[in-house]
């Protein structure tokens, strides 16, 4: 039941996510390193691969499209973390501290926490149970 309720807390996530990466770009394409081509391309792709695994992780027919969409949003998570540390050294640099270490180290453990949490919800990984 707690997989189910998590399935559905990230995948609301990721939609709202996805959304605000489509029609509200500009605060990413901020913090996008620099050596990222084409960065607004980038960002409204990243809205779309949001949007499409939130209702991949969701749809209740198909267990291989539910794993696809855990695996997806995982390998997407490792792939925005440069844009999070991007992000904490801009901020960081900031006259003022930006945000501060109390935002940016939480979010950057959060990142890998987010890698399990899609594999778990998305059946990608067994649930261990113990040995009777």
């Amino acid at each position: 039941m707690i997989r189910v309720v998590l399935r559905w807390v990230l995948a609301v996530f990721y939609a709202v996510a996805g959304v605000i990466h489509l029609i509200r770009p500009e605060p990413f394409l901020t913090i996008m390193p620099a050596w990222v081509p084409a960065a607004e391309a980038v960002v409204l792709g990243t809205g779309v691969a949001e949007l499409l695994g939130a209702i991949g992780l969701v749809q209740p027919f198909s267990k291989p499209l539910r794993q696809m969409a855990g695996w997806g949003l995982a390998l997407y998570a490792l792939c925005v973390w440069p844009a999070n540390v991007n992000h904490m050294i801009i901020d960081l640099a900031r006259t003022q501290g930006g945000l501060g270490l109390g935002y940016h180290i939480p979010r950057m453990f959060a990142q890998p926490v987010i890698i399990w949490l899609a594999l778990w919800v998305g059946d990608c990984l067994p649930l261990r149970r113990k040995a009777a």
